[in-house]
């Protein structure tokens, strides 16, 4: 297979899937490991991809957001052994921060303690929490359309009216430098606002989020604890010299297949 034919079909997979595994593309290709990184490093020097750790990522601008159907759709397992984990942090009688998320609605089913108070800015997540009896508030704010997180200035003040004892926020990428990131300046602001007023703060991301930048800042790394499902060892040691990570045991379904 010629190179541009090679270079063609890592595209088209990635095309589906957003990110590919070099492992998986030697097979597919059936050419040697050091045929496809040197595809992959070209396709790099010409911005269509960007390469990461065991394989390569699609490139997209750093204000684009996926929709709540596209996030809800993606890692799923993954988001489950982390919304677990999530979830038996939080004790009784706690007033817990759930940032709009689909890892955080994820958290939900989790939750055993008891008498726990919960504020969203996720609708999904007030319903959610309304049907298994959990006490929420849902703040005021404008509604995003990609995602139907509730943001904005009116949000950040209804956010001052209280004090958790822990939140949960997600986030669209996370580097040792530029810290936690989201493409929304607005979304940022809320979620910033929850660390202000929290006693404990925790990101839960999987770990594709780890070495993206999205357009905007919402803290440094060492602001907040990391739960994942997996950490990469590229960046493994710098991340855990700054700040605690957890990693989640995988969640299996009910025929124990995970």
């Amino acid at each position: 297979m010629l190179a541009e034919e090679r270079q063609q079909f890592i595209m088209r997979q990635l095309a589906d899937s957003r990110v590919v595994k070099l492992q998986d593309l030697v097979c597919s290709l059936n050419a040697s490991e050091s045929t496809v990184r040197r595809d992959l490093q070209e396709l790099e020097e010409h911005h269509l991809l960007r390469r990461i750790h065991g394989g390569a990522s699609l490139l997209q601008r750093r204000s684009d957001e996926p929709d709540m159907e596209t996030k809800t759709s993606k890692n799923i397992q993954q988001k489950k052994a982390i919304a677990k984990t999530a979830a038996g942090f939080i004790r009784d009688n706690e007033c817990v921060y759930l940032d709009a998320g689909t890892t955080t609605l994820e958290m939900i089913p989790f939750i055993t303690a008891s008498n726990v108070t919960v504020v969203t800015n996720g609708p999904a997540h007030a319903e959610t929490l309304s049907t298994r009896n959990v006490l929420c508030y849902l703040i005021g704010g404008m509604m995003k359309r990609t995602t139907n997180a509730v943001v904005g200035s009116m949000a950040v003040d209804n956010l001052n009216l209280f004090r958790f004892d822990r939140a949960f926020i997600g986030t669209n990428g996370i580097d040792a430098v530029m810290g936690y990131t989201t493409p929304d300046p607005e979304e940022a602001a809320v979620k910033k606002k929850a660390l202000e007023l929290s006693g404990q703060t925790y990101i839960v991301a999987d770990s594709s989020k780890f070495s993206e930048v999205s357009f905007c800042k919402m803290f440094d790394l060492e602001k907040a604890t990391i739960i994942t499902e997996a950490l990469p060892e590229s960046v493994r040691e710098e991340l855990s010299s700054r700040t605690k990570v957890y990693c989640a045991s995988p969640v299996q379904d009910k025929t124990g297949v995970e």
